[in-house]
């Protein structure tokens, strides 16, 4: 289970600050929401201090989201995917983003299943470079803060009611948060 493994790796971190910053800064390149979740409960439990746990969320997603617009940046480099979208396109796509580049990273962090295709499409249309990585912070800050303080309460209730059967409780509210995300893009999905 990744809240096992998020939380082994804290565990063998120890008293190591740098170490306990590594395991949630990996944690988020497998599943932001479940390591911040499980990195909240952490430091309910009295396992890692808050701000340590914070600041490895925000610099783990980060530069997961650099991650993704560096990968499309390096598509568009390829011959074949320039064709593939063809000239005209790229031409549009660039003009249309230019500027709405903060805009659109914004909301895309908070809407479901959005952040892959637009931060790569970012990357590939060569969308400002500053302005993704502000619009990248402000957003992480903003719901990653947000989940972490809601995660620290759940936690809370987690470890006063159910003691060893915590981790139970967690993995719950993270399959929660997953089927919430594909329920709501399905939702918008059905909108357009």
């Amino acid at each position: 289970m990744f809240g096992t493994y998020v939380t082994g790796l804290i565990n063998a971190a120890g008293h190591s600050l740098l170490l306990q910053a590594l395991a949630v800064i990996l944690g988020t390149f497998v599943l932001e929401d479940a390591a911040t979740v499980f990195s909240a409960l952490r430091v309910q439990e009295g396992g890692m201090p808050w701000y340590v746990a914070l600041l490895s969320l925000y610099v783990g997603i980060v530069t997961g989201d650099l991650g993704l617009y560096g990968l499309g940046f390096l598509a568009e480099q390829i011959p074949f995917f320039r064709r593939l979208v063809g000239e005209g396109r790229l031409t549009r796509g660039r003009a249309w983003l230019s500027d709405r580049v903060f805009m659109v990273v914004f909301v895309s962090r908070f809407v479901p299943g959005m952040r892959l295709p637009t931060y790569t499409a970012c990357g590939f249309l060569g969308a400002s470079l500053s302005r993704f990585i502000l619009a990248a912070v402000v957003a992480t800050l903003a719901w990653t803060s947000m989940l972490f303080l809601i995660s620290m309460r759940v936690g809370k209730f987690l470890i006063d009611h159910l003691g060893a059967w915590r981790w139970v409780g967690a993995a719950g509210l993270v399959v929660t948060l997953m089927l919430a995300g594909r329920i709501a893009a399905k939702l918008q999905q059905g909108k357009s």
